[in-house]
Order: C-alpha cells, then sequence, then structure tokens
C-alpha cells in the first residue's frame, strides 16, 4: 500500500519491538533514499502501530495481509486502524494517531 506496510514477525518474549522498528526503519529508509525511490529525502512518520494474534490466528492473518488492495477499497488505512485500536481496546490521543500521507 502507499502509505503503510505490514509486517507478520515471530518474537520471543526476550525481544524489543521498540529496538526492532527503529532497525526497520532506520534500514528501509537507508535503502529506501540510497536507491532514490523517491524524490525528495524518505522519512517514516513517528511511532509504529503493533498487535499481537496466537498461533491459531495466522491463517486469518496472513490472508488479511494478502488481501490489502480490497480492504482499502471499502475504508482507508486511518478508518481501519482506528477500528483496531477499538476492536483491541486500546485508548488512544487523536494528536498520536497516524496521519495522512501529505
Amino acid at each position: 500500500m502507499p502509505d503503510h506496510v505490514h509486517m507478520l514477525v515471530g518474537f520471543r518474549a526476550t525481544q524489543s519491538m521498540a529496538d526492532f522498528m527503529q532497525d526497520v526503519k532506520a534500514g528501509s529508509s537507508k535503502w529506501i533514499n540510497d536507491n532514490k525511490y523517491c524524490k525528495e529525502r524518505f522519512e517514516w512518520q513517528a511511532g509504529y502501530g503493533a498487535f499481537s494474534y496466537s498461533k491459531s490466528q495466522l491463517p486469518d492473518v496472513i490472508s488479511y495481509i494478502k488481501n490489502q488492495k480490497e480492504h482499502h477499497r471499502k475504508k482507508t488505512f486511518l478508518e481501519e486502524y482506528k477500528l483496531f485500536l477499538e476492536k483491541f481496546e486500546v485508548e488512544y490521543d487523536e494528536r498520536y494517531v497516524f496521519q495522512e500521507p501529505e
């Protein structure tokens, strides 16, 4: 999708999501900029969303990720993200939710 990325990643309890995301964002930004895939300097937005799932839900999660284009014909990423936050009962402040790309 042009405004977000989904990743399905396996983690151990000793691993840090924050460290992982820092590595992913730094490495991918460098690669995008080094290869000049954008006219201007590429930067990720601050923050990220992370959700956990049980092993039994993996087929559904994989299907969901594979069908992103179809999902976003019905709802924007931002609309869907807010629905996830509500579904998983995550309290949030509108000031810190993802912003539409400019």
